[in-house]
């Protein structure tokens, strides 16, 4: 009974480039049922900000020859996203066969939680969280070029 919203989009500058962005949205039955049980209960009011769905930004680029410090990148990633938007960095170091050279892929992944209440009411302000997501996607194009070089 889960259901989920995704959506595939990278920013304009990378039409044909190497990054994508995937947006996904779960939303859990129990915590929908205990939100409309919730709503039923307080009659006309809505409870507070104690439902949330999560809403995940998933960032991908290609494997990669020459990988960037994962470090440095989370650090400077970080800066960017900060409270509102907190992104974590990790990749995986894979070999066709023993004799190529590693690939590197990075998962770069952005979560925040948003309240059932602020939705309904339409409250739920998601502007600042996209404008920090075009920032992290314009850091990623502007040093990617370095990281695919042989």
């Amino acid at each position: 009974m889960r259901q989920a919203w995704e959506v595939d989009l990278h920013p304009e500058e990378a039409c044909g480039g190497p990054l994508d962005l995937h947006l996904a949205l779960e939303v859990e039955p129990r915590t929908l049922l205990a939100f409309e049980d919730a709503v039923i209960d307080l009659g006309d009011e809505l409870p507070g900000d104690e439902y949330f769905v999560p809403l995940s930004f998933n960032w991908a680029l290609p494997p990669m020859n020459e990988g960037p410090d994962l470090l440095v990148l989370a650090t400077d990633l970080a800066g960017v996203g900060g409270t509102v938007l907190p992104i974590e960095v990790s990749a995986i170091d894979s070999f066709a066969s023993i004799t190529d050279p590693s690939q590197r892929t990075l998962a770069i992944v952005g979560r925040i939680q948003l309240s059932l209440s602020q939705i309904v009411m339409r409250q739920e302000d998601l502007c600042d969280v996209l404008d920090l997501c075009q920032t992290v996607s314009t850091y990623l194009l502007d040093r990617s070029p370095g990281w695919f070089e042989e």
